[in-house]
């Protein structure tokens, strides 16, 4: 009998599959989501239109994580969507890539803080927090929001938490709920 840990840790065909499946599906949505950013950053909403997106390309590594329930595949999720993304003439280039491996992280240690045993709802909240905390802290210094304001800095933080909560967390489990009534994944 395959212990907890066994099973969190042991990759089969249908597991990589279905990884390359979430990959490519977000990264085509990674890619096409680009346009909304774009679209909100053209109004006065300019600098909160990297938090108040940034939930959406967070989704596809807490889908992974939720669905294959393996250690790594959140972040693998993560990393491969940016890489479709990435491939299909992102505007951000090869810095998808890095983004990608950031916000895999963020998600990563969220699952990694429950010992990788709970793959529901307090696995998706902390992953939800943990890839908040991981991506804005990356943004304060790759994207100059050190020179922002401190009440600016609240602002920008409360939006990236409830894009990310609402996008890797609400809807995400909702995704995965629609999909365990399926039977698909067992």
């Amino acid at each position: 009998m395959q212990t907890l840990q066994q099973n969190n840790t042991r990759w089969h065909l249908k597991d990589v599959i279905f990884l390359a499946i979430i990959a490519i599906f977000f990264g085509i949505i990674y890619q096409l989501w680009g346009y909304m950013y774009y679209a909100l950053a053209a109004t006065p909403l300019k600098p909160f239109a990297n938090d108040l997106t940034l939930g959406v390309w967070l989704m596809a590594g807490p889908m992974a994580g939720v669905l294959l329930k393996k250690v790594g595949a959140t972040f693998l999720g993560e990393l491969l969507a940016a890489t479709v993304e990435m491939l299909l003439f992102s505007s951000w280039g090869v810095s998808t890539l890095l983004s990608g491996s950031i916000q895999g992280l963020g998600s990563e240690l969220g699952f990694a803080i429950t010992g990788y045993k709970n793959w529901d709802k307090i696995g998706l909240a902390f992953s939800v927090l943990t890839s908040t905390i991981v991506t804005f802290g990356w943004d304060l210094f790759s994207n100059g929001y050190l020179h922002y304001q401190p009440l600016m800095l609240v602002g920008l933080f409360a939006a990236r938490l409830l894009s990310v909560g609402f996008f890797a967390g609400v809807l995400v489990y909702w995704i995965k709920r629609l999909l365990d009534q399926t039977g698909l994944m067992k």
